[in-house]
């Protein structure tokens, strides 16, 4: 028998909440027996809603939420105040063990917020990234981190470095995930202060295939499997890749539909056109983990329809299926952050926990 997975869904987040979000949580259960659905949201709509389609009842739960975060609300603020709302409901549910992982297309700092104040980190993991997988000439690859740390370390880099191997590796199946870190040159001594302090230790660690730095225009090509940089970068590849494709598409449709001829050869072309156009479609591979949380969490496109939701709650099948967390927990429990030996810190230096700011010293306690 299939190991059940148990994902609670955000049924009132994103822009075509609740409608599609139903939809995509009807399309996967009917593709996978072993996925149970918890729709979070409120209960006489989604109800009504669900009067629409045909699936097995076991299969898909409602518990009620009377609230709702938008997108404008200060994150920390909406999560400790909305108590009741779809997101705080539904993380709640993976906090206390009745859930193993949480879906939403909402509000991204409410989900990152509240992933990291309710479901909580990993002992052992400084930051969590956000991990998206990416199209890419030979594949995917997974852009750790997209838009959770814009003032990352060099220790939190490692670790995504490990998290994102980890990944790669057992629910992509890619067996020596390729780890480049995000430069503006090939070269070593090439990149900001936070790349070249980052780099040497890469380097240095054995948890890892480090490949060297990956300048931006050789991402699409799949020049490596994992790709190692701090928020604010990691946010602009993301949003460049995504605006950059819809116009291309766009510019395509409007030179294949120009002339009769080049509406009959469109015709002619259609099939494979769509197929290969479809490679490139982010969507098609689910949502962004939240990697290094005690459950899994998973955002999607604000935007997202019943096909993205579905391809995420997928997605959730593989992580706990693979045991993700068991297997970041056994590694970063073991896995060391190690300067090099020419870097090595003096005696003296103060141990790491003493040299953190007292506000990540709260959180973390």
């Amino acid at each position: 028998m299939e190991q059940i997975v148990r994902v609670a869904l955000d049924a009132m987040g994103g822009d075509n909440a609740p409608a599609e979000i139903i939809k995509g949580a009807v399309e996967a259960v009917n593709l996978h027996p072993e996925l149970r659905v918890t729709l979070v949201g409120r209960e006489e709509v989604i109800t009504d809603m669900l009067k629409a389609y045909q699936y097995k009842e076991e299969q898909i739960a409602i518990v009620n939420a009377t609230e709702e975060i938008s997108c404008d609300e200060p994150p920390v603020e909406a999560i400790r105040k909305k108590r009741d709302s779809s997101i705080t409901v539904a993380m709640n549910l993976v906090r206390h063990g009745e859930c193993d992982a949480f879906v939403s297309a909402g509000s991204t700092g409410a989900v990152l917020v509240g992933g990291t104040i309710l479901v909580g980190r990993i002992r052992g993991v400084e930051r969590t990234p956000l991990a998206p997988l990416i199209p890419t000439e030979k594949g995917v690859s997974l852009l750790i981190d997209c838009g959770a740390n814009v003032d990352a370390r060099p220790s939190q880099l490692v670790q995504f470095a490990i998290m994102g191997s980890i990944y790669m590796k057992n629910v992509v199946g890619i067996e020596n995930p390729r780890v480049g870190i995000v430069n503006i040159g090939t070269e070593e001594e090439k990149g900001n202060a936070l790349v070249k302090e980052t780099y040497p230790l890469l380097k240095a660690c054995k948890d890892i295939n480090f490949i060297g730095s990956v300048e931006s225009r050789e991402i699409p090509a799949g020049v490596a499997d994992v790709l190692v940089t701090e928020a604010f970068v990691g946010n602009v590849i993301l949003k460049l890749y995504e605006g950059l494709a819809k116009t291309l598409l766009k510019k395509i449709k409007e030179g294949l539909t120009s002339t009769t001829r080049s509406k009959i050869g469109a015709a002619l072309a259609k099939p494979a056109l769509k197929s290969t156009l479809k490679q490139f479609d982010a969507s098609e591979h689910g949502g962004a983990p939240m990697l290094g949380l005690n459950g899994l969490v998973v955002k999607t496109h604000g935007n997202s329809t019943a096909g993205d939701i579905r391809n995420a709650l997928a997605q959730c099948i593989a992580f706990v299926r693979e045991d993700i967390n068991g297997k970041i927990r056994e590694n970063l429990g073991v896995a060391k952050v190690e300067k090099p030996a020419a870097e090595a810190k003096p005696a003296d230096a103060k141990p790491a926990e003493e040299a953190k700011p007292a506000e990540e010293k709260k959180e973390q306690e």
